[in-house]
């Protein structure tokens, strides 16, 4: 790989990489060479200088996949700099951040190992109709109204600050 960054997600309906995504083409902007990908495609980070990690917060877990991509990617995810931003709160209230927050913390301390450079929540979006099952089967979150909190000027302010936040070798 040539690529310095990646920027990898998990995602169930895509609103996580769409942000992926949108991080990407600001870092594209600023000259840095960028990989895109999903956490299933991703086989190794040899290669990457820096990785950019997203998911999602569902019911105060990570996605399954950013749980899975972590086990497996233990020793070069120490190796480097890395970025972890998370979906979270469907509205845009403080208090959802907070508690998106407080979920956050509780799920790292799963991975005491797992220090990264810098992190965000941003918020996310919600849409009853792209629900899978299980989920469909609840009457109560197929009647919450579809929103969108992400707030997609933080989402390009922050992108263009990662150069900077991961230009710096990775601690051991």
């Amino acid at each position: 790989m040539s690529a310095s960054f990646l920027i990898t997600w998990a995602t169930r309906s895509g609103s996580t990489e769409e942000v992926a995504r949108q991080l990407a083409a600001v870092l594209i902007e600023k000259g840095v060479a960028v990989d895109a990908r999903p956490m299933r495609e991703v086989q190794s980070l040899d290669g990457y200088r820096a990785a950019i990690l997203g998911a999602p917060l569902y019911i105060g877990r990570l996605h399954r996949d950013a749980r899975r991509f972590l086990a497996a990617h233990r020793d070069e995810l120490c190796a480097r700099r890395v970025a972890l931003f998370v979906l979270g709160p469907v509205h845009a209230e403080e208090g959802e951040f907070a508690t998106a927050e407080r979920q956050l913390r509780r799920e790292l301390k799963k991975y005491p190992w797992f220090a990264p450079a810098v992190q965000q929540i941003f918020g996310g979006r919600w849409d009853p109709s792209k629900l899978g099952f299980p989920l469909t089967w609840m009457p109560a979150l197929r009647n919450v109204e579809a929103s969108d909190a992400r707030d997609w000027v933080a989402i390009r302010a922050w992108a263009a600050t990662l150069c900077d936040r991961l230009a710096a070798p990775a601690t051991a």
